[in-house]
């Protein structure tokens, strides 16, 4: 009986040329169908034909999905780090093209003809973009923050054995970011002890003089850039812990984490972000800040303020594993140009942000109007959209969003069907209404945003 099941499992090419065309390289398609009939042999059953192929084609359809491709961005998150933080700059992309398309002068100094430096225009220019003695990059804040504690906790370690190295951190800075990682995490991957001073919500200058010893390595201040406190709380500020450090003779650093470069309360936000710069004239030793947030650029890990230290850390082996690519580097370094020339609103993130409610509410009328004639309820609503990636936590800015309810069918449904469009339309359900927020979506995606909506109507 086992046999007979088994001689009635259909053969790969039967499969196959059942699928015909699935958008995926054949050898990845043989692999999955090959998958399937061996759960179905290992079993012992024997389902019918249309049954496994029926199978097969969902498996398939999820890893197309999973494949990494552009998307609407309907959520009212601007810096969304699912869907990739901050669009890079038309400039950017130009300049991606350019140079991965050819080879490069990556580490090749055509004035003499030889062998030269990586990066030494993008940290050129970041250290005067930060107001600082000089800069450089790794691939993203978490790395930059690690390879700054390493150094510095091996350096104490040399030369005041035996015991760990100490960084003195405040309990209210004991973060937790994106994917489950915590601060604290990162800071003990590096070998270094923390001192936890003050309370959750309070902590003074007389608690991080207190922790200060023989074996502190540093002082870190992390920016709580993902969330707020209010209430009975106390935090003393850059100067006074610099001073501090200044004192005892220990590096000061400051993990700010947004990169915001431009003041920004210009964005019509009202919650003020500091700037590399705020922190580094407030006596900070090093600062670090992710380049794919309010920075608009890359992901990347930026850190920027005293020379000798910035070039203690590129002589750490940690920092050869740790160094940007081709196109990382290349992205970056179009983006600071933008900053330095003041062309701000080049770059996408910023520009979303400083988008009028009149030009999103004249879109949502025009996008509703081309809608009227479809089985559904349109209005324009009023939202509050966010900054997103770990940044000005307190802060909303005023949007426009498109509702939708379609008479047939439940709001999941219609939401599944607009992710699952080409490109895929995500926004969310809220108030009975699937809501689209004109703020994250790029004006030249109004008609993808229009062709969606009808074909998910007529499914």
């Amino acid at each position: 009986m086992r046999c007979d099941k088994r001689r009635q499992i259909p053969a790969v090419s039967k499969i196959l040329d059942a699928l015909s065309h699935s958008g995926l390289p054949r050898p990845f398609v043989v692999e999955i169908v090959r998958r399937k009939l061996s759960q179905i042999r290992a079993n012992s059953t024997s389902p019918e034909f249309e049954s496994i192929v029926a199978d097969i084609r969902r498996s398939l359809d999820e890893f197309r999905a999973s494949r990494l491709q552009s998307v609407i961005n309907g959520t009212g998150i601007v810096i969304h780090t699912n869907f990739g933080r901050a669009p890079l700059p038309r400039e950017a992309l130009d300049a991606l093209n350019e140079i991965g398309a050819a080879y490069s002068n990556l580490e090749y100094d055509l004035a003499k003809g030889e062998r030269g430096g990586r990066g030494f225009y993008v940290e050129s220019a970041l250290a005067l973009l930060c107001e600082a003695e000089g800069a450089t990059v790794v691939n993203n804040c978490a790395a930059a923050l690690l390879l700054i504690v390493q150094h510095f906790t091996r350096k104490a370690g040399r030369a005041r054995p035996p015991g760990a190295p100490e960084v003195v951190i405040s309990r209210g800075e004991l973060v937790q970011i994106g994917g489950g990682f915590r601060i604290s995490e990162i800071l003990q991957a590096s070998g270094a002890k923390l001192r936890e001073v003050g309370a959750t919500n309070k902590t003074t200058l007389e608690d991080y003089a207190r922790a200060v010893g023989p074996e502190t390595a540093m002082i870190l201040k992390v920016h709580r850039s993902n969330f707020f406190m209010s209430g009975f709380v106390e935090s003393p500020s850059s100067n006074q812990i610099s001073a501090l450090a200044r004192k005892h003779r220990i590096p000061f650093v400051e993990d700010l984490g947004s990169g915001a470069m431009i003041a920004t309360e210009s964005l019509g936000i009202a919650e003020h972000e500091p700037t590399a710069g705020d922190v580094l004239k407030a006596g900070a030793d090093l600062v670090c800040f992710s380049g794919d947030k309010l920075f608009g650029g890359p992901q990347a890990g930026i850190i920027a303020g005293k020379k000798r230290f910035v070039t203690a850390l590129k002589r750490e082996p940690l920092f050869r594993a740790l160094r940007c690519d081709k196109l990382c580097l290349v992205a970056l370094q179009t983006t600071v140009d933008l900053h330095l020339d003041q062309k701000v609103g080049e770059i996408p993130a910023l520009t979303l942000l400083q988008a009028s409610e009149d030009a999103l509410r004249a879109r949502a009328g025009a996008i509703a109007s081309n809608l009227a004639d479809l089985p559904l309820k349109i209005a324009i609503g009023r939202s509050k959209a966010k900054t997103g990636g770990g940044t000005l936590p307190k802060s909303n800015v005023p949007s426009v969003t498109i509702d939708f309810i379609p008479r047939d069918g439940s709001l999941a449904e219609f939401a599944a069907t607009l992710r699952a469009s080409n490109p895929p339309v995500i926004g969310y359900i809220a108030d009975n209404r699937f809501k689209l927020d004109l703020r994250t979506i790029f004006p030249g995606q109004d008609e993808s945003v229009i062709n969606a909506a009808r074909a998910a109507c007529m499914k």
